[in-house]
């Protein structure tokens, strides 16, 4: 007897005796006790027939659910497949927008840093004597405008035909994906879709910015900066006349006259050494106090008839010189303007006849033998006769009296008093008609000045707003990118039927089966945060000023520093462009600006500043997996149904061209292995040109 009995082989005769009985009782009869015994033996156990059979049946489920394993993980391959083939197109999508970001930010820069570049020669202009430098400056800056227009030109062009070959680039690519998971039994075909199709975006990067106004007026600010110029030394000449004549003794000098001849000292007779810190009311004040003292010191020398003439004679010379200088002024006004006159003092009998001096009833005369006698001083040894009242000069010289034979007093002798020390170097008065003189060529010299500022000023305000119009002609909307695929790809993948592995085949199983299946992905571009920081433009700039064939290292300096900061500065929320501005405008401090430049600088500078040019969002942006529906609706396409019937159409094998083919579209050629220059990117500041060239197998900058 063969099998297992159940129960225990130890046990009593009297055990199996009952057991034996028992089943006596329930074998049944005829044909049914035949099925069990095949299963079952006599003692109630499992036959051999039964375990063969159960291993056979746990076998085949074994095998059975390792086919159903191979075919479900097979048919969820596709899926996986799908999305690689909707990154890869969209992966293509950010290459060709990081280029054409790249390209509009090099545009917007270099024209930002033409129109700096002549905004700083402006106000080099207007700092006068520097007019030449200036108007080079300003021709820098209109050539980086022509080269920045060249390019702008150049790579609009040239990115309208890259973005034309985006489609096929995304097949291409898309179809290469696909292909690469072709290593199993299973075999994909598929391509990715782009949305929209066909490029819609705006490439007028060379937008028409008008730089003739800002050359004209740079030109007319040089002209009226030359005049200025001329009228600034005239200027500097007269206060350097004036200053020497009062304080430097060249033989001599007011202030050193003043300490000799009146004894004027410390606050009365300051000494100055320097013209900056001089002006003329310096020296009017020192001739107040010069000649006060003059006149309240003068007394005749000796008792000669002479000396006591003609110290009668300075003493109305003296006060009348100290009417003449309090008469004059010197005032510097709250606008910074500076009115004066300085009067002049007559030093012969032509000018005296022109003061007071010859109008004043100052001088007595007697009645003598020869007829009534003008005399310098009452007690004159020449007035004998009896007084006969006081006159004045011109009475004298209208016949009313005659010159007094002793003491001379005449016309002629007053106005030899002041020529005495006049027309001669040891006189204060000969100092003084210097600096009279001094102070004319100065007033003339500011006029002259005011006139040419005026001027700079007006053609300063023309080339502000010419500055502004070109600067708001660049401050427009950027163009837009909208590329095929800009609001996403969809892929469309299909596998055949497959037959499982040989291995998973047997005898109980037989073989199993994939069956045809298909499934679908949506990629879109979406910014990533984590760049925000890692700014593309910056490392572009690294890229070209540290590049092949050496780069051009070592030449970036000025302009070119100014360009790699605006370029940075576009997508960066630190500075940015109106941070470089302002940089450029305030170190032009260090070349002594002047009152119209400074204002210039501060003028462009607000220009700059109420545009308020934001910063690009240059975060680099990558492929994201989405719903395929998003795509459609981004789209406003409502191809659905059109998928289907292109997931029915498709091939399960071709090539790429085949499979657009079957969703109604075309595939020109495949030019992945083009290397396309997008444009030459001048370098601002030198004669560098460096081609931008795009390789299309990857379609990123070399």
């Amino acid at each position: 007897m063969t099998g297992f009995p159940c129960g225990m082989a130890e046990r009593g005769g009297r055990a199996r005796r009952a057991r034996r009985g028992r089943v006596a009782h329930l074998r049944p009869h005829g044909p049914r006790h035949l099925g069990l015994s095949l299963f079952l033996d006599e003692e109630g156990g499992y036959t051999t027939v039964a375990v063969a059979l159960a291993l056979l049946v746990s076998l085949s489920l074994t095998l059975t659910l390792a086919q159903v394993q191979w075919v479900g993980s097979r048919a969820a391959d596709v899926q996986a497949v799908a999305d690689s083939c909707a990154l890869s197109g969209e992966q293509v999508v950010k290459a060709y927008t990081l280029v054409a970001e790249v390209t509009d930010a090099c545009v917007l820069t270099l024209g930002l840093a033409g129109l700096f570049v002549m905004g700083a020669g402006l106000i080099v202009c207007a700092v006068p004597g520097m007019a030449p430098t200036g108007l080079h400056v300003v021709d820098a800056g209109g050539k980086i405008m022509d080269a920045r227009k060249d390019f702008a030109t150049s790579a609009a062009q040239n990115l309208e035909k890259l973005e034309g070959s985006v489609p096929a680039l995304i097949a291409a690519d898309s179809f290469v994906t696909v292909q690469a998971n072709n290593t199993g039994a299973v075999g994909y075909a598929g391509v990715a879709i782009p949305f929209p199709e066909e490029g819609k975006s705006d490439f007028d990067l060379a937008d028409d910015v008008e730089i003739d106004d800002i050359e004209g007026a740079a030109e007319e600010l040089g002209e009226a900066s030359d005049e200025a110029k001329e009228a600034k030394e005239a200027l500097d000449r007269a206060q350097e006349k004036g200053w020497r004549a009062d304080c430097v003794d060249d033989p001599l000098c007011m202030r050193s006259r003043a300490a000799s001849l009146a004894s004027l000292y410390g606050e009365d007779n300051p000494n100055y050494s320097n013209p900056e810190g001089w002006n003329f009311g310096v020296a009017l004040s020192r001739a107040r106090a010069y000649y006060a003292a003059r006149r309240a010191q003068e007394a005749p020398a000796s008792s000669a008839p002479d000396e006591q003439a003609n110290s009668a004679m300075r003493k109305v010379y003296y006060a009348y010189a100290l009417s003449e200088v309090n008469r004059g002024f010197y005032r510097q006004n709250a606008d910074g303007s500076v009115s004066m006159e300085l009067p002049s003092l007559a030093h012969n009998a032509s000018e005296t006849r022109a003061t007071s001096m010859y109008t004043q009833v100052a001088w007595p005369t007697t009645e003598e033998a020869g007829g009534r006698t003008i005399h310098a001083y009452a007690s004159c040894p020449g007035a004998k006769g009896a007084p006969a009242g006081s006159i004045t000069l011109a009475q004298m010289d209208a016949g009313a009296a005659r010159e007094c034979a002793v003491c001379h007093l005449s016309t002629s002798e007053m106005g030899r008093v002041a020529a005495a020390s006049t027309n001669t170097t040891n006189g204060f008065e000969h100092y003084w008609r210097i600096v009279v003189e001094a102070s004319h060529e100065w007033t003339a010299a500011k006029a002259e000045l005011d006139a040419a500022e005026e001027a700079m000023r007006s053609s300063g305000e023309g080339g502000a707003d010419a500055f502004e119009e070109a600067l708001q002609a660049l401050a427009v909307p950027r163009p837009s990118l909208c590329p095929p695929g800009a609001w996403g790809c969809i892929a469309i993948v299909i596998h055949g039927s497959a037959d499982s592995p040989s291995s998973l085949a047997s005898t109980l199983t037989g073989d199993a089966e994939l069956p045809a299946g298909c499934a679908m992905a949506a990629a879109t571009l979406a910014p990533d945060d984590a760049t925000a920081e890692n700014n593309i433009l910056s490392r572009f700039f690294d890229a070209v000023s540290e590049g092949e064939d050496g780069g051009i290292e070592g030449l970036l300096q000025g302009i070119t520093t100014l360009w790699g900061r605006l370029l940075v500065g576009y997508g960066s929320a630190a500075e940015g462009i109106s941070g470089a501005a302002r940089s450029l405008f305030d170190g032009l401090d260090s070349i002594g600006l002047g009152v119209i430049a400074d204002w210039l600088s501060n003028t462009l500078t607000s220009i700059v500043d109420a545009l308020g040019f934001q910063p690009a969002d240059m975060r680099i942006k990558k492929p994201v997996l989405c719903n395929t529906q998003d795509v459609l609706d981004k789209d406003g396409s409502t191809q659905s149904a059109d998928i289907r019937r292109y997931l029915q159409a498709m091939p399960t094998n071709g090539g790429v061209a085949e499979l657009l083919a079957a969703a109604g579209r075309e595939l020109a050629s495949d030019i992945r292995d083009v290397e396309f220059t997008v444009a030459e990117l001048p370098i601002p500041g030198t004669q560098i040109r460096i081609p931008l060239k795009v390789s299309l197998a990857g379609l990123g900058l070399l």
